[in-house]
Parts: structure tokens; sequence; C-alpha cells
């Protein structure tokens, strides 16, 4: 998988959620001749694009149903989360015991944080 693109309505609550809240961090964009921006998890890629100049579509997921982040710190991403008043299901993975945190992000994509079983919520 090379990255994500969101369409993105409102750009600061969008940028406040990957980055503010999830940790991405935004990074090095071409002028691609429209709004938008591309973050990065520790990976030297971009894995998340933002659209800030398109409508967004009236059945928000479409066929993708969600996207997942492996990520750390359970507590912390919840805490953050709880602050912000964004819901969650937080849900522990049958025989592995992956932490998977779900979510929606303030356009409506659904997403996933999966954290090590080794954690604690």
């Amino acid at each position: 998988m090379n990255h994500f693109t969101v369409i993105a309505e409102d750009p600061q609550k969008t940028l406040d959620f990957y980055v503010g809240l999830l940790g991405l961090k935004q990074g090095h964009r071409p002028d691609l001749g429209f709004d938008g921006a591309w973050l990065y998890g520790e990976a030297p890629q971009a894995i998340l694009h933002l659209y800030f100049d398109r409508p967004t579509p009236a059945q928000r997921a479409g066929v993708i149903d969600h996207m997942a982040f492996t990520s750390k710190d359970l507590k912390s991403v919840k805490a953050r989360l709880d602050a912000s008043g964004i819901r969650y299901d937080l849900r522990q993975q049958a025989g592995a015991g992956t932490w998977q945190l779900f979510c929606h992000d303030p356009n409506g994509a659904k997403v996933e944080l999966d954290f090590p079983s080794a954690e604690t919520p």
C-alpha cells in the first residue's frame, strides 16, 4: 500500500484529528496545483493525502470500509480522544491480543488504530 487519500470537509479539523490527536506529521508535498496536505508516520513516505479543494461525497465511506494504522501508547491516545469528545470502540483481537481502537475522522472516514497486546487500556 502506498497511501490513502481523504477528502477533507474542514481542513483544520482534519489536521487537528490526524496530526494533533493521532500524531501523524505534516510534511513535504509537491505543488500539485490544488490545496491539500501530505501526512507522514515514521516512514519517509507520506501515508495519508488530504484534499482540501473537493466536495465531500454524499456516501462518505464508499467501498473502502476503513484505514488502519500501527500505533503505540494506547493510554495516551485514549486520553486525547476522550478529551476531544471523539467516540470510539476499543476491543482486543482474539488470538493475537492486539488492541483495536475504531473511530471516525471529522469527514466520516473510519479509522482503526492497532496497539500491541502488551499495552493496557
